[in-house]
């Protein structure tokens, strides 16, 4: 079993360094550390209520996953707010706790990294509502990680191929057929 540690607020640049070479072996948007940090992952960090859970397997990073609080004026909260139904939208966004992004190493996949990744990121959060965007393909594993998880589709994403999942807490009582 892995061990999963929660960092929350400020993250070192060790840290960043680290993480660089497994956010890039999941996602691949990025070709270098620096663009990463400079469009998304400094930004990020600065964000209220930032957190970061980091997975590791015998000392060596194997998962990931961080989140801040969403607020208007961000740009995924202003866009969502455009492709979500109206009275969702006014719901579920500002305020909101903000699921970015969540990755395992390929070869640790399956493991239930995951899943002690997104409990623990989640574990004792205030805001009362989280949201993320992933595959509308229902049979996408992170989608059905999410769903798992107590998340349901609360709407389209921003593109064709996405849709937004949210989850009240305690409880949210969404389904899969939204």
């Amino acid at each position: 079993m892995s061990e999963v540690v929660l960092v929350e607020g400020a993250v070192d640049g060790l840290l960043t360094d680290e993480l660089w070479p497994l956010y890039r072996s999941v996602f691949g948007d990025f070709d270098d550390l620096e663009t990463w940090r400079q469009q998304v992952w400094d930004r990020h960090t600065a964000r209220a209520g930032f957190r970061l859970a980091l997975a590791r397997l015998d000392g060596r990073l194997v998962g990931f996953g961080y989140g801040y609080t969403g607020e208007r004026g961000q740009w995924w909260t202003d866009n969502a707010a455009r492709v979500l139904h109206p009275a969702v939208a006014a719901d579920w966004l500002g305020g909101h706790f903000e699921l970015v992004s969540i990755g395992v190493a390929g070869q640790a996949r399956g493991a239930g990294i995951g899943r002690q990744v997104i409990t623990e990121l989640t574990e004792g959060l205030q805001q009362p509502r989280w949201v993320l965007m992933t595959s509308s393909d229902p049979e996408d594993p992170a989608r059905r990680l999410y769903r798992s998880a107590g998340w349901a589709v609360i709407g389209p994403g921003l593109t064709e191929d996405q849709v937004v999942m949210g989850r009240a807490w305690p409880t949210y009582g969404g389904s899969e057929t939204e």
